[in-house]
């Protein structure tokens, strides 16, 4: 059994995708995907997410406010330590995320994220749920940030991770984090990454699709799905020289004692 551990369901384009919701879900059970989390990006779209994904009982899902869109957040930052805490506080929540930095796309508002970011740790501290992690040309201050709030406390996964390995091997060692791999180590171009994954424990990885985008080979070019994520594992274990089987195995359960939430 596989488990997509990042997914945005509720941005799936049924008119692109050419399925409804119903059979996105479908298709991800039909390959043996037997959860998925349909992650949160801003914080006034958390109750439709959440009602979009009400009916599947093998979805979870998490709150948070990613950081390229701190700019266009409605909740004062002054405010936002009590609204997070609110939504996150839901039983069906079982991670504080998609949280962060990416001063590669949005370095202007290096400030607002890592306040943000900061608040985001404090609650998951305090709710003894998770960190979901986007981190892009910012390794420095998000392992200080993390390490500042003692996110070891409460765990995390650097997600749809990119960067170096000594990043990873820092996330792993200092905070007891997970690495999560997506379709992007699929890619051609995708050498350097796939040293990352050859290099880091099996049980500290997980697998996910960050659907709808970043579909992996030999689906390049179409609107991911969480069905795909059997090949992100497939990916991984040509990558490390083991079966298919294992992976699966190992992720699942890293995935479970993690999100300890979906247990």
């Amino acid at each position: 059994m596989f488990v997509d551990s990042h997914c945005h369901l509720d941005k799936i384009d049924p008119d692109k995708i050419g399925l409804t919701l119903q059979q996105v879900v479908d298709n991800a059970r039909a390959q043996q995907v037997e959860k998925i989390l349909c992650v949160n990006v801003t914080l006034e779209d958390f109750p439709q997410m959440r009602d979009t994904v009400a009916e599947f009982e093998d979805v979870s899902i998490s709150c948070g406010l990613h950081p390229l869109y701190v700019g266009d957040n409605k909740t004062p930052l002054d405010q936002m330590h009590a609204h997070l805490t609110e939504l996150a506080s839901e039983p069906r929540v079982v991670a504080i995320g998609e949280t962060g930095l990416d001063y590669f796309y949005d370095p202007d508002s290096k400030a607002i994220q890592q306040q943000s970011f900061a608040t985001h740790i404090d609650v998951a501290v305090e709710l003894n749920k998770p960190l979901i992690i986007h981190t892009r040309d910012a390794r420095e201050d998000t392992l200080a940030l993390l390490n500042n709030g003692h996110a070891e406390r409460c765990g995390g996964v650097l997600h749809c991770f990119t960067e170096t390995l000594e990043m990873a091997e820092r996330a792993i060692d200092e905070l007891g984090f997970y690495i999560s791999i997506s379709g992007i180590a699929s890619f051609r171009n995708a050498e350097a990454l796939r040293d990352v994954v050859k290099a880091l424990p099996l049980e500290r990885l997980l697998i996910e699709t960050d659907s709808p985008w970043l579909a992996p080979v030999p689906h390049r070019g179409k609107q991911n799905q969480p069905a795909y994520v059997t090949d992100v594992a497939k990916c991984v274990a040509d990558t490390k020289g083991i079966s298919l089987e294992e992976v699966a195995k190992v992720t699942t359960q890293n995935f479970y004692n993690l999100f300890k939430g979906c247990v």
